[in-house]
Order: C-alpha cells, then sequence, then structure tokens
C-alpha cells in the first residue's frame, strides 16, 4: 500500500503532471479561483473525478506560493456499507485525511418520480455548503472537468432549449460569502481515465438507489448520447470539442434573437 501511495505521488509530480496538474493550475490561475487566505473544503463523493482533485490539491499544497487551507470533505447521503468502506479505503491508500459528515439525502429523494438526480444534486450541494461554511470554509470544491463542461452546452441546447453552461466559480446566492470553484476545469477525461488505469485504483461511480436499484431517471443516458455525438464529431474534425468550449466565450449579444440577464430578464434582439 504504502508503495502505491509512493507510485501515485510520483506520478502526478512526473509522469501525468502535463496532463493533470499543469491544467489544473492553469485553471487555478486563469479564473482566479484561489486567493491568500482562502479556506476550501475539497468536495469528494468517492468518484475518480474528486479524489484526484483531493490529489492535485495536495500537490498544490506542497509548493504553497501563498497561504491556503484545505478541508478534504466527504458526505455521505446514504451510502451502503460497501460504498462507504470503498471511499475510506482510498483515502488511507492515498492518504488524504478526509472529513465526513452524514445525511439523508438518498431515502430523502427515493421516492421523487420527477428529475430525483436533479434534486438530489440540489440537496448535495447544500448540504455541503453548510458543513463548509460550519467548519470555517469559504468556498467549496467540485469535480467536474472539461469534458463535463462541454457536455453540459451540448445538452443545455438539445435537450434545454437553452445556451449555458458550468463556470468556473460561482459566488453562492443562499449562503453568504461562500464560492463554488471547479479546479478541474481544463482537465480532459481522457487523462483521469489514465491516472485510474494506470495505478489500478478503482472508485465509485454513482453509488445511490437509483443506479443500484431501479436505473430510474435518463440524465446520464442523456449525457452518454452526447459523449457519442462528440466522439462521432471528432472523428470528422479534432477541433470539434475546443469548438464548443469557446462557443460560449465568444457570444456575440448582438446576434441572438433573445438572452437573458443576471436578473433571469428576458432581452429580445428588437428592442430599442
Amino acid at each position: 500500500m504504502s508503495e502505491l501511495f509512493e507510485t501515485v505521488e510520483e506520478g502526478i509530480r512526473g509522469r501525468f503532471a502535463r496532463r493533470l496538474f499543469t491544467p489544473f493550475a492553469k485553471a487555478i490561475v486563469t479564473y482566479d479561483l484561489i486567493k491568500p487566505g482562502d479556506k476550501i473544503a475539497v468536495c469528494i463523493s468517492g468518484g475518480k473525478d474528486s479524489t484526484l482533485m483531493a490529489k492535485l490539491f495536495q500537490e498544490l499544497k506542497r509548493h504553497n506560493k501563498f497561504p491556503f487551507e484545505l478541508v478534504f470533505l466527504v458526505m455521505d447521503p446514504g451510502y451502503s456499507p460497501e460504498n462507504r468502506k470503498k471511499i475510506e479505503d482510498n483515502a488511507r491508500l492515498l492518504r488524504i485525511p478526509v472529513t465526513f459528515f452524514e445525511t439523508d439525502i438518498f431515502e430523502n429523494v427515493y421516492e421523487i418520480e420527477k428529475s430525483p438526480c436533479y434534486l438530489c444534486a440540489r440537496m448535495r450541494r447544500g448540504h455541503l455548503y453548510a458543513k463548509a461554511k460550519e467548519l470555517g470554509c469559504n468556498k467549496i470544491a467540485l469535480g467536474h472537468h472539461y469534458d463535463d463542461v462541454i457536455e453540459t452546452i451540448l445538452m443545455g441546447m438539445l435537450y434545454g432549449g437553452q445556451i449555458q453552461t458550468m463556470l468556473p466559480k460561482l459566488k453562492s446566492t443562499n449562503f453568504e460569502g461562500m464560492e463554488l470553484i471547479r479546479p478541474m476545469y481544463l482537465v480532459r477525461e481522457k487523462d483521469i481515465i489514465a491516472w485510474r488505469e494506470e495505478y489500478g485504483l478503482e472508485f465509485l461511480r454513482c453509488a445511490c438507489k437509483f443506479t443500484a436499484e431501479l436505473a430510474r431517471g435518463d440524465a446520464d443516458g442523456k449525457r452518454q448520447k452526447v459523449k457519442e455525438l462528440i466522439r462521432n464529431l471528432k472523428r470528422e474534425d479534432p477541433q470539434i470539442e475546443q469548438n464548443i468550449f469557446k462557443s460560449v466565450e465568444n457570444v456575440s449579444l448582438a446576434m441572438v434573437i433573445a438572452y437573458k440577464d443576471k436578473d433571469g430578464v428576458r432581452h429580445r434582439f428588437d428592442e430599442a
């Protein structure tokens, strides 16, 4: 176990540095995600993305160019004993000093027929904000990566009739003084998978009752369809992913029929 930990540490600093740590650090600088004095709750779900994010934060802290604090926060929304143990085992293996807290989110959303995954995600975020604030943090960090961003853009257009994306940082409207950051914003999923497979690591995918027992809700199915669409388009144009990502940075308000401002007020192109 000690040898594997040391190999993983060496990989983040060596073999995988350019593919993982470099884009992680670039996102932090590009989007101004961390400031001196921040106390950040690094939110770990037990999956590959958030666990890697924790390791990258540890590496960033090792450089310690300016003072900031980290809390590695794991919310248990009602995991089975096996899934809870998997998270605990990985934390020990990778030497991530996690702080657990329990909620009953799975039980609360289990009987919800319409959009249970959406409700679960909203409730998770609220609990993470509340616990992080209780622990003296001013930011929570989530593990969404580059591919999540471009898939969200297309999902919004194809299934939601809107143009929007995940933001690299977002101030909370319900928890004063709190902010959400996404430092994995420029990290590619294929590189995360390569890291996981290189060291034979096993992580949770989705451990809720909907996927484990009922396979309910089609949000994941829609995302898989969008993943496949992007893969097919990429075969014809290798730049397609980059173009999707840049599309929400190059919006011309003069050339859209309507848009909503930050207060949700709709404006049409023909308004004076």
